[in-house]
């Protein structure tokens, strides 16, 4: 019984028609969406062979998420939410084709990935908020720490599947035909957002268009340092640590001497473990800035033993303690976010949770891929590792500002 109950409480969410179909819709896609980031960090090695030049590409793919991430919040209060994420999966999916036309073709170039980088990246500056503020309105709040849990597993299974089989498809047939995948895999969440039963979703009341609410989310979250703390914790991580897409390369062709069938193994190892992260998560999930600190230093040790582990198995072995680490971290912020965070806001802060963790890209991604150049993949990772770190103590310097300040007010009441 107390296995059926666990099992119960970990897919809970799943008992939801609408989410049962986004969940495995998106799924589909999310495998189709990792073999592309695999296949596109190896296309782009092997027409540059710079680390410097793949830091580049994910930068610019993130660049527009900085730049336009906020007002991307604001648009997602405004509108339908699920007919809004239809027409951008849509865009992605063309963005994909067009990628896996030049490549089939021979016709991709380092100047093509970058502009098709950007393409998407834009497309991601609105499709991000929206889907985190959806999933609030396909659940409700008593199954939203579940589907935030479930969600991460999902990524991460995804994580685990796509670059395994890129890896495959690569060395067998190019890359061509994991952008082609990649295109035809975003049938399946179009589909998944159609077929959904509407008069079941928990509709949060849009926000009337008015002039300020841009800053209006910027002035909200400065009010609340449950929201302010957490928001700055994944900046700090997004910036150095979730580079990984760019050091794991180096470190499987440079350290380990391996070919692309290495990197995806290595990436598939993180996703294993950040499978079995995902459902403790969903199943035993907490939130608050406490769990969240503590998850940081884990993540950060983790992320210090798979930089200098001396054989491949036993980075692969750390590689799955990262995963873990990475959506414990991610889960948690995102939960405590969510559920601290007024209705009619949550698309702005969501949005800024966009930037701190996709965002941050464009100033890490060229910065760990020159570190990565100039002393090597280790050292990459192991900037990853201090600053989550640095992260989790300066989410301890916060909380005992924030623990003092309520004292001080009790005392005074």
């Amino acid at each position: 019984m107390s296995m059926q109950n666990t099992a119960r409480r970990t897919f809970s969410s799943l008992s939801n028609s609408n989410y049962r179909k986004y969940f495995f819709g998106q799924t589909t896609s999310l495998v189709g969406t990792w073999m592309q980031s695999t296949a596109q960090s190896w296309l782009v090695l092997v027409l540059t062979h710079s680390a410097t030049d793949i830091g580049w590409v994910v930068a610019l793919q993130t660049l527009p998420v900085l730049l336009l991430g906020p007002y991307g919040g604001v648009i997602a209060d405004r509108v339908d939410k699920r007919k809004f994420m239809i027409v951008l999966q849509i865009f992605m999916g063309l963005q994909a084709a067009t990628l896996a036309v030049l490549s089939l073709t021979h016709h991709a170039s380092f100047v093509a990935v970058c502009i098709l980088a950007v393409i998407l990246g834009l497309n991601n500056s609105f499709e991000n908020p929206s889907r985190q503020a959806f999933i609030m309105e396909m659940v409700g709040p008593e199954d939203l720490r579940n589907a935030v849990g479930l969600n991460s597993t999902m990524n991460n299974v995804a994580r685990a599947v796509g670059p395994a089989v890129a890896g495959i498809l690569i060395a067998s047939v190019g890359e061509g035909w994991c952008f082609a995948i990649n295109a035809l895999s975003f049938v399946a969440v179009v589909g998944s957002l159609m077929s959904m039963d509407e008069s079941q979703l928990v509709r949060t009341e849009r926000t009337v268009r008015a002039k300020g609410q841009l800053l209006e989310g910027f002035r909200y979250v400065r009010r609340s340092p449950q929201l302010a703390l957490p928001l700055l914790m994944m900046a700090l991580v997004g910036t150095l640590a979730y580079e990984f897409q760019v050091t794991l390369p180096v470190m499987a062709e440079r350290v380990f001497h391996g070919n692309s069938a290495i990197y995806g193994y290595m990436t598939a190892a993180m996703g294993i473990g950040a499978i079995l992260g995902g459902l403790v998560t969903a199943a035993r999930g907490k939130t608050g800035l406490r769990a969240l600190i503590n998850a940081a230093l884990v993540f950060g040790v983790t992320i210090a033993f798979a930089a200098f582990a001396p054989l491949l198995a036993l980075d692969l072995a750390a590689l799955a303690l990262v995963g873990y680490g990475s959506i414990s971290f991610l889960s948690m912020a995102n939960s405590t976010l969510q559920l601290r965070t007024d209705p009619q806001m949550r698309g702005r802060v969501m949005a800024l949770w966009a930037v701190a963790f996709m965002g941050s890209t464009p100033i890490g991604g060229p910065l760990i891929g020159w570190m990565t150049s100039m002393f090597g993949a280790r050292i990459g990772l192991a900037i990853g590792a201090g600053s989550c770190i640095a992260a989790a103590a300066m989410g301890t310097i916060g909380l005992r500002r924030v623990q003092r300040r309520r004292a001080l007010l009790g005392a005074t009441n």
